[in-house]
């Protein structure tokens, strides 16, 4: 194995891209030996403990998807990021590992150089982000280097402006702390919080709903969502008949397995949790280091997995609107004679959750319920319309799944569709026009938009 080969492998890995900052922080802060072990290590421990807990979550979400489908009788496109890259990668593999390297160069030299100081910590959303833009781009006509490099500067240029974008609120919902969102759903997420500001009051929290004494249990987030998913499970499972169930459950009862599968989902949130405070506990302190010594006042934007501790109960009513969004906006998209988006389990979960987060931050349980219904709708239309500028890749029966990719890809595809290359380099002008002009204006914070 070349140096290249390994470098790219660890690229792709953001538990060591996590490892490799709180390091470079702690040495920078002169930390004791003893203390870079524990503070390189805990991070790393924590996201792979996030990363098992969100492939017990997917691994359980499979089955209840394909229940649906069969037991409601729908068939058509299911995003699904993995899915998608998977087959991506057998055409694409160079040009994406290219831009990911590129991208993420192109990342550090803008927090170093620049107000938007927003580290993508991410490694796995970057990498699905490279293989979206090596697509797209391979569709107007580029190729090896050229592609490379816009691919880059594209990759690097969102991965540092779009935490900026919605970092006013990102601060409601972490209430101060130093990070940012680095996940490519953030524009559903802040948008949400927009649509949350304008139906509700902050003060309404989802995390304030007063239960009785009996039903105090439903304050334990495992035990909610063990609850919430038990149920999904049970219509879903009964809706697909006990045929269709047994050739998922390996003989055992579909009733019996739908309980178990609900329940492995809720500890596969557990565990979520788990790694969730591991990484805050010695990332941010350890990122202290990079923030004053190497790239001042750096801000490390992270999975929107991270957030889901700061309001639980958010999380799974985020969940179960943006999932009724997504079956709204299917049964549209069947009305207007469109490419039928099926609800993927995985986004609805994970961008729903985080979509209700920061709704329920501006809107309290308005927000939350409105904010991540508004998300469900915004990820079923968006893989609808990227399909046709994915070239060879839109004729596969999955797509991407998070809002971000779906804006990318329509805006350069269209840009190049109109006006061919030009158009790309427009898009690049205007980044570059947004990434240099705030250095010569006066902002209340040296990385633009992180206000106390």
């Amino acid at each position: 194995m070349s140096i290249l080969e390994f470098f790219r492998d660890v690229l792709k890995q953001p538990a060591l891209l996590m490892g490799i900052m709180s390091f470079v922080g702690l040495i920078a802060l002169k930390k004791p030996g003893h203390k870079i072990m524990t503070g390189t290590l805990k991070p790393i421990l924590g996201y792979l403990m996030l990363g098992a807990g969100a492939d017990f979550i997917v691994s359980n979400l499979d089955p209840l998807g394909k229940m649906i489908q069969e037991g409601f009788h729908i068939t058509g496109v299911v995003p699904n990021n993995e899915a998608i890259v998977s087959v991506a990668q057998k055409v694409l593999g160079v040009e994406t590992m290219s831009i990911l390297v590129a991208g993420l160069i192109i990342n550090l030299i803008i927090a170093r150089f620049t107000k938007y100081k927003y580290v993508f910590l991410t490694g796995h959303h970057s990498f699905f982000m490279a293989c979206l833009l090596s697509a797209v781009l391979g569709t107007t006509g580029m190729k090896g280097t050229e592609l490379i490099l816009f691919g880059g500067f594209l990759l690097g240029a969102w991965s540092a402006i779009s935490p900026a974008i919605g970092q006013r609120f990102t601060r409601k919902v972490t209430d101060g702390d130093d990070i940012a969102m680095g996940h490519f759903g953030s524009l559903a997420y802040y948008i949400s919080a927009w649509v949350g500001s304008k139906v509700g009051k902050p003060e309404e929290s989802t995390e304030k709903i007063q239960v009785t004494e009996q039903w105090g249990f439903l304050r334990d987030t495992t035990i909610s969502t063990a609850l919430t998913m038990m149920l999904f499970y049970l219509i879903a499972a009964i809706a697909a008949g006990p045929t269709f169930v047994a050739t998922l459950s390996d003989g055992t009862s579909p009733i019996l397995f739908a309980l178990m599968a609900g329940l492995k989902f809720a500890v596969g949130v557990t565990i979520v949790y788990s790694g969730v405070r591991m990484i805050l506990g010695d990332l941010i302190p350890a990122f202290q280091g990079i923030a004053t010594k190497i790239i001042p006042d750096a801000v490390p934007a992270v999975d929107c997995a991270v957030f889901f501790t700061y309001a639980p109960t958010a999380v799974v009513i985020g969940f179960v609107a943006s999932f009724v969004g997504g079956v709204i906006g299917m049964i549209l998209l069947g009305l207007a004679g469109g490419v039928l988006i099926i609800p993927g389990l995985v986004p609805h979960f994970f961008c729903g959750a985080t979509a209700g987060i920061f709704g329920n931050a501006t809107g309290g349980r308005k927000g939350a319920v409105i904010g991540s219904f508004v998300n469900g709708l915004l990820i079923t239309f968006a893989p609808a319309l990227l399909l046709p500028v994915l070239g060879s890749l839109g004729f596969q029966n999955t797509t991407f799944g998070d809002f971000d990719f779906g804006v990318l890809g329509i805006v350069i595809g269209k840009a190049s569709e109109l006006i061919g290359k030009f158009g790309i380099i427009g898009i690049v002008i205007v980044l570059l026009i947004v990434l240099i002009v705030p250095n010569f204006m006066k902002t209340k914070s040296k990385a633009i938009n992180n206000l106390d």
